[in-house]
């Protein structure tokens, strides 16, 4: 029924314009169309004239009423993000004085020289020093603007501090889940095929690697950074394409299944430090998926708390590897005589052992 209504109103509007549309038409005949013509393009002039100062208020209101609603420039929480800032301020001065002069040009010439007996036509054919002026300066104001930003890019994508600690990321529908490596600093290795979710290894771990064994996997939960330290972020996805979006950071990375991407920074204000600044007693860093991926889309949202050394300590040490969770899972069923779940850590590491072996024999033969 609401489509229905819908299709109708819109059906009622086009008959309605189309009405109108005649009417000035048989208006137009019976007052004579020259008249008429001038007439109207002496409104339309006007209209527009009022359309530009309308137009310019309506931009300045927006921004004073609305400002304290969006992520204003210099108030980014990481060392990236403040260059990023700096960046898109210096593009909003360089476009927003083209943008206010052309647009009041256009509109008030719409004004000035609309149709009048008393003005003849001036016909200004060429101009090679107009056309080089702006040819020129605009090209080297984006070549500038091009480059701070390919400057930053690499900034953000390239080697990371030697002192940065790592996280993964990964992303699947709709969740964002998160492994750092153990004491040893290293990350195990890990086989798609040996995702499992049944028996507790979502990320596909290669549990005969020893690495994986003091693993730290976390979901459902915030990410925690520690606050002036560099981190790298190691970015996949499991099915589709999704983004990692970090707004607060001014930073932004595609999650590619089969393809890892990586984006470093470093935290320069707590979670508690944001709060301070806000005002806003539930202020949360937001990890949003800026990638269509599904219905659930607009829901796969995740959370960073930022925090000290200390806190961070803290927090590992709570944290129970991976490895022991099911270790700790499957020595009950071992206890009872349970064969389902007990072997799951040793079936999953004989299967991708199985697969890697007969992926090295058939590229060893070329069969």
């Amino acid at each position: 029924m609401q489509n229905f209504l819908i299709f109708a109103i819109l059906i009622l509007g086009f008959i309605i314009t189309f009405q109108i549309a005649r009417a000035s038409e048989f208006v137009s005949v019976i007052r004579g169309e020259e008249k008429t013509r001038k007439q109207t393009n002496k409104i339309n002039a006007i209209l527009l004239l009022v359309f530009l100062v309308v137009g310019m208020f309506g931009v300045y209101w927006t921004q004073h009423t609305l400002g304290d609603k969006i992520l204003k420039l210099g108030t980014s929480a990481s060392d990236h993000g403040i260059l990023v800032d700096r960046m898109i301020k210096y593009t909003l001065i360089a476009t927003g004085i083209v943008f206010v002069g052309t647009q009041t040009l256009l509109f008030w010439y719409s004004f000035k020289y609309q149709e009048s007996e008393t003005r003849s036509v001036y016909y200004f054919p060429h101009n090679n020093k107009l056309e080089l002026l702006w040819t020129v300066v605009p090209a080297i104001v984006l070549t500038i603007l091009i480059g701070f930003g390919i400057v930053y890019w690499y900034r953000i994508t390239g080697a990371a501090p030697e002192n940065a600690m790592q996280i993964e990321i990964t992303g699947s529908q709709f969740k964002w889940e998160f492994r750092y490596p153990g004491k040893d600093g290293v990350f195990g290795k890990k086989y798609y095929k040996n995702i499992d979710e049944a028996h507790d290894n979502p990320l596909g771990q290669i549990w005969e690697d020893a690495a994986n064994h003091d693993d730290i996997y976390v979901t459902q939960a915030p990410m925690h950074l520690v606050v002036g330290k560099p981190v790298k972020l190691i970015i996949g996805a499991k099915d589709v394409i999704h983004s990692v979006g970090l707004p607060h950071f001014r930073l932004k990375m595609d999650a590619v299944p089969g393809t890892p991407t990586t984006l470093w920074f470093t935290p320069i204000k707590t979670t508690k430090d944001m709060i301070k600044e806000t005002g806003n007693s539930k202020f949360v860093y937001e990890i949003a998926c800026d990638q269509m991926c599904g219905a659930g889309h607009t829901g796969m949202r995740g959370e960073i708390v930022v925090e000290t050394q200390e806190e961070f300590d803290q927090w590992m040490a709570s944290q129970k590897p991976q490895y022991a969770k099911i270790q700790e899972a499957a020595a009950p069923a071992a206890a009872t005589g349970d064969s389902t779940a007990a072997p799951a850590v040793k079936d999953t590491a004989r299967a991708v052992t199985a697969d890697t072996t007969a992926a090295a024999k058939k590229d060893s033969t070329g069969k």
